[in-house]
């Protein structure tokens, strides 16, 4: 069957191309009955506006770009589906732009990116979401932008946001593996460019005060948010006179890296070693034994703010419209079989 069309919309209505325009573009003037018999054809027919063909025809663009610099492709996947699901659902078209985050001149790209290819708004995720300079300097240029960043309360800097607590998940997964008995408790980074990494590291270190076990800065390693980086480090804690009996990977990529190290050093996890990742990712249900994490709901926070940004823009047009409020999401222990109480040492 072919795809319908705006005129077979304007036909089953009984109404001019130029009213159903005026309908999907949510222009005023239109009255409540008129719109409702559009919606209602628009549904019946399973009608789809063409994002690019809107551009065209009107003033206003119908797309949306995410931006992103992330080693994690399982982050990546999710955010693209959740973004492109609330785009699916409000008409707009979707385009990615992976970039450089380090880069002197992203800012200029940026903004060449969204003239360039008519963006009406971007989604922006860690760790460009929370460079402020970066952050200011698009909002400058009239830039629409949602971005998703990691904080422990809505950061109220000025600029929309969808947040995610990983401090208090970070402290639930710690206190997890204390109540479990562990008192050397490793630590790995993700990389300190992404706010996340130091929310979830202060998250280790509170629950750590909070029972009352001093800090050991050699559990604590630097590294980047990768299976490899997990895998290096868990070797050198794993090779310390007293290495940890329970190592915290700020991700599950570096969890399964630490999983990956202590069955080449003979280890039995969960029992020799326990192992705890962030943001259950489909591999830490799929790996043996499978890993306690923090489930984050990535795509539904993707999908949060792209619904956020396009709330932004229809105000644009709309502006006695309440403005829409940033929303925060809290990510959820969930144990599995790789943590347990420690073995007791000789």
């Amino acid at each position: 069957m072919r795809r319908p069309t705006i005129k077979d919309v304007a036909e089953r209505a009984e109404v001019s191309l130029k009213t159903v325009s005026r309908v999907i573009n949510d222009e005023p003037g239109v009255r409540a009955r008129t719109r409702e018999r559009v919606n209602q054809a628009i549904a019946e027919l399973g009608y789809r506006p063409d994002p690019s063909a809107r551009s065209l025809r009107s003033a206003q663009p119908y797309a949306l770009g995410v931006v992103y610099d992330n080693p994690n492709p399982y982050y990546i996947i999710a955010v693209q589906n959740g973004v492109l699901s609330a785009c699916r659902e409000t008409g707009y078209g979707l385009q990615i732009h992976p970039c450089d985050a380090s880069s002197p001149v992203l800012a200029a790209d940026l903004i060449d990116l969204v003239q360039g290819a008519r963006l009406a708004g971007l989604v922006l995720a860690p760790p460009m979401s929370e460079q402020m300079p970066l952050v200011n300097e698009l909002v400058e240029q009239g830039i629409r932008l949602v971005r998703i960043v990691s904080a422990a309360a809505d950061p109220h800097d000025g600029a929309p946001c969808v947040w995610v607590d990983d401090h208090d998940a970070a402290y639930d997964i710690t206190e997890h593996l204390i109540q479990l008995g562990h008192q050397r408790i490793g630590f790995l980074w993700g990389g300190t460019s992404h706010r996340s990494s130091w929310e979830r590291y202060k998250g280790y270190a509170k629950a750590l005060a909070d029972y009352g076990i001093v800090e050991d800065e050699n559990l604590v390693l630097p590294g980047d948010y990768s299976f490899d980086d997990g895998f290096r480090g868990a070797r050198r804690l794993l090779a310390l006179p007293d290495p940890p009996t329970a190592i915290f990977g700020s991700n599950d990529e570096i969890a399964a890296g630490v999983l990956a190290a202590a069955r080449s050093s003979g280890l039995n996890v969960p029992y020799d070693l326990s192992i705890a990742g962030f943001e259950d990712s489909p591999f830490s249900k799929q790996s043996w034994p499978p890993l306690t994490t923090a489930s984050q709901a990535t795509e539904a926070i993707a999908r949060h703010a792209a619904y956020r940004l396009i709330a932004e823009l229809r105000r644009d047009a709309h502006p006695q419209a309440d403005a829409p409020a940033n929303e925060g999401f809290s990510p959820v222990l969930v144990v599995r079989g790789s943590t347990a109480p420690p073995r007791p040492r000789d």
